[in-house]
């Protein structure tokens, strides 16, 4: 330190002493200025002679404290930043250190620097090294209680940056720390919650507690707002038939529901496009924006039901004409049913192969049988119903007919040899050749036997001889008999039992009305009650029994109804050599009411009480 002219070492210790106790009690950097410009007043020689007194004015205006006390929030200058703390100029004696931690990093750097202007709180006025310590974050946080106490009294919004994920909810950023449920994040639960975090957005403050540091937000009381006034402008505009803009919200299995902008409406599966969609997922995802048409709104309920293919013109309109009958194309199999094959054959429309379409020899049970979905089959047209939306189509025909061969090489009266393929109660399927199939009817089995089910005569697998009666190419039918192998009896039965000829006969069958007599093997004829006796009988069992050999005369013969009508008692008569003339005449002519009604319908109340067939 130079020594001042004109001035007495006991003058100079003591600025000396003045000046180092000065530099405890402040920063090294302040300490250092004063120091200059104590020193320059040292080293003027011209103005050594200054007095003790402007030396220690000029001290005292170094040293001057403003009224500082803890508590306090003031603005000051960066002076310097180190690497673990800045120092701050708030016009004090010494200057004050603030935590390089309480100043943000943007882009990777500390968003600090020499000059810039900060508001700080003064923690403490001195620490054990002189210091003022200060706090940035202090300062924020109070300034940030200000907004957020006069915001809650006001009802005001405030902005926040969402930073963290907590329990419950996320916290958020106002300036100080704030608490976001769960349940107030958006309008609907919130799976994912970490989208939302580094996101800003403003907020209502629903609870606010200074003392405890307590603040709970709410986004979703702000969507509400939004979303009613939103509601109330769609519902204006709402009309059937308007077309309106919204966002995919939700995707179920029958549909997605659409954000118009305050209410939701249902966008159906089957709404979606003219073509088949399996989910709407095939064609939608969340948060897609599209138009759509408005199909129906009900007002008292508030539901709207949305359309999207209405928007595009209907495939099936130009359908007749784009596919006419007998239009040969190719398409892929979408679906199967029990009934058939549906494919497609634009977009929008499709058509149904019936399983009677597949094949013209094979039985096809079910279409798996012959395709599976997303094979390419080709098909011709066979009708169009575009009122109903439908289209018939064939795989058959694009394949020569067997039936047409069929019907040139087995002509009516061909014999064939075949195997029994299956029974029903209607008769038996024969096989013919490959997926060809003969039906021998249970009436073409017997001339003269009745047979109640065609398994009283044969079993799966049997072969029998038959002849083919006709080949149905139209209904895809082969007609076989089997009674055709032999002549019919009943062709010349006039010729072989004359009216008016006796004959002994078997008693088979007794009825109410009468008994039923064998000529000969599968020749029945029947005897009216009236016809039995010479006695007046109620019963038949009062003359016959089954089994017994009666003498009979032919009165009636009906070829066509295969019906033989005879009396014993005729023969009776005939025996006394009585006036049988005008009895005869009398029996012949009603022999068509009695003997013939009663023969067939009759026998329907026979057949009920004995079924077998057998005699009783």
């Amino acid at each position: 330190m130079g020594t001042a002219s004109g001035m007495s070492r006991v003058d100079q210790r003591r600025i000396q002493k003045q000046f180092m106790a000065v530099t405890t009690k402040q920063t090294l950097t302040k300490a250092q200025k004063q120091r200059a410009d104590i020193m320059a007043l040292l080293d003027e020689g011209d103005q050594g002679k200054k007095t003790d007194a402007d030396f220690g004015g000029l001290f005292e205006e170094s040293v001057k404290e403003k009224d500082f006390k803890v508590g306090d929030v003031v603005n000051g200058t960066v002076v310097e930043v180190q690497s673990d703390y800045v120092l701050v100029d708030i016009n004090y004696k010494s200057e004050g250190l603030i935590p390089i931690n309480e100043f943000r990093i943007v882009d990777g750097v500390r968003a600090v620097k020499p000059g810039d202007q900060v508001e700080v709180y003064i923690d403490r006025v001195e620490n054990e090294n002189g210091m003022v310590v200060l706090s940035k974050d202090k300062a924020d946080m109070l300034r940030a209680w200000n907004d957020i106490s006069r915001a809650a009294e006001n009802e005001e919004l405030i902005e926040g940056t969402i930073i963290a994920k907590v329990k419950g909810g996320l916290s958020v950023d106002i300036g100080v720390k704030a608490f976001l449920p769960g349940s107030q994040i958006d309008l609907r639960p919130v799976r994912n919650m970490d989208i939302y975090i580094g996101k800003k957005y403003k907020f209502k403050v629903i609870k606010f507690n200074k003392k405890r540091g307590n603040i709970v937000l709410s986004r979703r009381a702000l969507l509400e707002e939004e979303r009613e006034n939103l509601r109330s402008q769609t519902l204006d505009a709402m009309k059937e038939g308007s077309i309106v803009t919204g966002i995919v919200k939700n995707i179920t299995d029958y549909g997605a529901f659409i954000d118009l902008g305050g209410m939701d409406g249902l966008l159906h599966i089957t709404d979606m496009s003219w073509g088949r969609v399996k989910h709407p997922s095939e064609i939608l995802n969340i948060g897609d924006e599209l138009k759509v048409q408005v199909l129906k709104y009900d007002t008292e309920r508030e539901r709207v039901s949305l359309g999207l293919k209405q928007l595009q013109a209907d495939p099936w309109e130009a359908a007749k004409s784009q596919f006419p009958p007998g239009t040969k194309l190719s398409g892929k199999i979408v679906s199967l049913a029990d009934y058939g094959a549906f494919v497609e054959l634009s977009e929008g429309v499709e058509g149904l192969i019936h399983v009677s379409e597949m094949s013209w020899t094979k039985r096809v049970k079910h279409p798996s049988q012959i395709v599976n979905v997303g094979d390419e089959v080709n098909v011709v047209v066979l009708e169009v119903d575009g009122a109903n939306r439908r289209i018939s189509l064939g795989m058959k025909q694009l394949m020569p007919n067997p039936w047409v061969e069929l019907k040139e090489n087995y002509p009516p009266g061909t014999i064939i040899e075949g195997e029994v393929k299956s029974i029903t109660d209607f008769g038996i399927f024969v096989g013919i050749e490959e997926g060809i199939d003969g039906l021998v009817h249970i009436s073409d089995f017997s001339w003269t036997k009745r047979v109640n089910h065609p398994s009283e005569m044969f079993a799966k697998g049997q072969k029998v001889r038959a002849v083919v009666l006709g080949v149905d190419i139209e209904n895809e039918r082969f007609s076989l008999g089997l009674k055709q192998l032999e002549a019919d009896p009943w062709a010349h039965i006039d010729e072989k039992y004359k009216i008016g000829t006796q004959h002994d006969v078997k008693v088979t069958k007794l009825a109410d009305f009468g008994v039923f007599v064998e000529l000969e093997a599968d020749i029945e004829g029947l005897i009216h009650i009236s016809e039995l006796s010479m006695d007046r009988i109620s019963k038949p069992e009062e003359a016959v029994k089954v089994g017994d050999t009666v003498r009979a005369e032919i009165i009636s013969i009906d070829k066509d109804a295969r019906k033989i009508g005879l009396s014993a008692k005729l023969v009776k008569l005939r025996e006394s050599k009585a006036d049988v003339e005008d009895y005869v005449k009398k029996a012949t002519s009603t022999s068509k009411t009695t003997m013939g009604d009663l023969f067939g319908d009759a026998l329907k109340g026979l057949d009920t009480k004995n079924t077998s067939g057998k005699p009783e």
